[in-house]
């Protein structure tokens, strides 16, 4: 969580075509006597609303107003779509073809096959007027076109050229889809897309170059942003092209980073911030979605409600992101905060003045309850996180639930790791992990006499 995020949630609309995703997972230990392949016995069946839809759900998960406007078929999978989009205001007009269908076969953790249902493609269908009305009002627009006719309907067209002129709009473009509006503020094509819809050859920054250019001026977009994976993006805009790295190159599962990204910029737009920064945004949060093991784990806590704790990661990253394009050094450390009192705003200070940026590990509830006994902590994780916010030295959290913050810290791996001279550096268990990427552990001057349990206790004396 940083200051911004106390700005509140955004009226995100999402525009295009819906899927039914499908992911089976299993393993395979013999082969069919039927025929030379293989038998996969299934463990999982887990069904997802894809395409824009999935765009729609990591909006509605992310704690923001989300409206999704696409069509949905009459048959039985489209009212299982609906009832796997809970929270999402669905406009959706009617289909004249079946629910698409993907279905994906892993085997272990790899890809076995995938299996399509019902995705030809369809003839551009109705807009109601539910539909275009939908649009006004929104902080950000996502157009999502998966080829399947929703972006390509001359009315919704209409009204997305009309709310362009004043609403930021992201276009995620298919080689098989509609062009993006003029006015569109931003267009995300990955490489191979770019290569498709530019006719352009070439490989990395200067193929993406050379085709956010050429997209921009053909679409009359004011920025084209060509993604290229682990690597980042090229952002060509009126002003010129800029390179946006991304902060980490891990790789994963690729299923669903584009829609990560294009609701990532989106929502940077909705808070003001210019088309390189939003794009930068956009990169952390495709980046922090892979590194957490992407769609599979987005959707592992099916069922439960959505917690804050995603988001305070990702709006973490986009700091780190910022600081680091512009050269800056990352500094982190953590603790409990339970009670602040000198001592803490003394070490968080002086934490502060190593770098650029101080970003806090807070130990949630359940993590301080595991370590200090059931009584603690005495103040929630909320307040805590306001409380550390509220100081100038502090500029975000990242909440974690385990004893040590080091899978936290491996999701934005800090330049500087500090602590209070009480411990020894070369002892503490974050100097492993920070090795990892040689970062380094600092330890700034300790204020004896100064503890949350002896504050809890004189209070206890006076109460």
């Amino acid at each position: 969580m940083t200051r911004a995020a106390h700005d509140g949630a955004r009226r995100i609309v999402v525009v295009g075509d819906t899927l039914l995703d499908v992911d089976v997972s299993g393993t395979s230990e013999r082969l069919s006597p039927d025929a030379p392949v293989p038998v996969v016995d299934v463990r999982t069946d887990d069904r997802r609303a894809g395409g824009a839809g999935l765009v729609a759900t990591m909006l509605g998960r992310d704690g923001h107003d989300v409206t999704l406007v696409t069509v949905l078929s009459d048959d039985g999978r489209g009212d299982e779509l609906r009832a796997l989009l809970p929270g999402v205001q669905v406009v959706a007009g009617p289909s004249d073809a079946p629910t698409p269908v993907k279905t994906r076969v892993r085997v272990v953790d790899h890809a076995l096959v995938r299996i399509d249902e019902g995705c030809e493609t369809p003839p551009v269908p109705s807009v109601t007027a539910e539909m275009t009305a939908a649009l006004d009002g929104a902080d950000a627009i996502v157009v999502a076109d998966y080829g399947r006719g929703v972006a390509a309907a001359p009315e919704l067209r209409e009204a997305l050229t009309a709310v362009a002129a004043y609403t930021p709009v992201v276009w995620d473009p298919h080689p098989r889809g509609a062009t993006p509006v003029p006015g569109t503020t931003v267009a995300t094509p990955n490489a191979a897309e770019a290569r498709v819809l530019s006719g352009l050859g070439g490989d990395g920054v200067p193929f993406a170059t050379d085709a956010a250019g050429a997209l921009r001026e053909r679409w009359g977009t004011r920025a084209v942003a060509v993604t290229l994976g682990d690597r980042g993006a090229l952002v060509a805009s009126a002003s010129g092209a800029r390179f946006v790295p991304a902060p980490s190159t891990t790789a994963g599962d690729p299923c669903g980073a584009g829609d990560r990204l294009a609701a990532g910029v989106a929502v940077a737009l909705a808070d003001g911030a210019d088309v390189a920064d939003a794009v930068a945004a956009g990169v952390a949060d495709a980046s922090a979605y892979l590194a957490a093991g992407g769609v599979t784990a987005l959707f592992a806590d099916r069922g439960a409600e959505p917690v804050a704790v995603p988001g305070v990661d990702r709006d973490a990253l986009r700091l780190v992101h910022r600081v680091r394009a512009e050269g800056g050094t990352v500094v982190a450390t953590g603790g409990c905060f339970d009670l602040l009192h000198a001592g803490h705003a003394r070490i968080l200070s002086a934490a502060r003045a190593l770098g650029d940026c101080l970003v806090v590990c807070l130990n949630s509830d359940d993590s301080v309850r595991a370590l200090k006994g059931p009584e603690r902590p005495i103040m929630t994780q909320d307040d805590r996180v306001e409380l550390l916010l509220a100081l100038d030295c502090v500029d975000a959290v990242v909440v974690f639930d385990e004893h040590t913050p080091e899978e936290a810290l491996r999701r934005f791996r800090p330049d500087v790791w500090a602590k209070g001279g009480d411990y020894d550096a070369a002892d503490l268990p974050e100097a492993v992990t920070l090795a990892e990427w040689g970062g380094r552990v600092v330890t700034v001057p300790f204020h004896p006499g100064r503890s949350t349990t002896r504050l809890a206790a004189a209070l206890a004396a006076v109460g």
